[in-house]
């Protein structure tokens, strides 16, 4: 079995970024600073279908919205953190409260706050309109931009690779 889809094997917790991989990173307001964000419903049905199985899953955001909490809702999201500057204590305690170590993580981010984590778990991942500083430390780059399926991407690998 090829390396990659061992590790997939081994995943039992899926963590993402917001901004760039579940949506495509614009941020739009309104004329009174409502800020609005849209999602992939493919990449919301690849969660959906994680969290169904088992899987613990996560977002860890450097910015505050209430449409985030919205749509983990919606996904059955297991762990929501919002406002986070600095992810990886974050991720460390997600770990440390469900007994696992980075061999059994995967995180996808696409920006530099990403790669304190990227640079440790076991599935680092990227949607393939990530910055070049994050490619270069992931070991899965999604074909799909950020909010245009590269969640689902990860979701599908990590799935189809579980020996269920």
């Amino acid at each position: 079995m090829d390396l990659m889809k061992e590790k997939a094997s081994k995943i039992k917790l899926l963590a993402f970024d917001v901004d760039g991989v579940m949506t495509d990173g614009s941020i739009t307001y309104d004329e009174n600073g409502v800020e609005y964000k849209t999602f992939n419903a493919k990449d919301g049905h690849g969660l959906a279908k994680m969290a169904k199985n088992g899987f613990i899953t996560a977002i860890i955001t450097g910015r505050n919205n209430g449409t985030v909490d919205r749509r983990a809702c919606d996904l059955r999201v297991t762990e929501v953190y919002q406002g986070v500057k600095n992810k990886l204590p974050i991720l460390e305690a997600i770990m440390q409260k469900y007994e696992l170590d980075f061999s059994q993580v995967a995180y996808m981010g696409d920006d530099e706050p990403d790669i304190c984590i990227l640079e440790k778990v076991a599935i680092a991942a990227c949607p393939s309109d990530a910055v070049s500083k994050v490619q270069d430390v992931c070991n899965f780059i999604a074909r799909r931009d950020g909010g245009r399926g590269a969640v689902r991407e990860l979701c599908d690998f990590v799935f189809d690779n579980q020996k269920i």
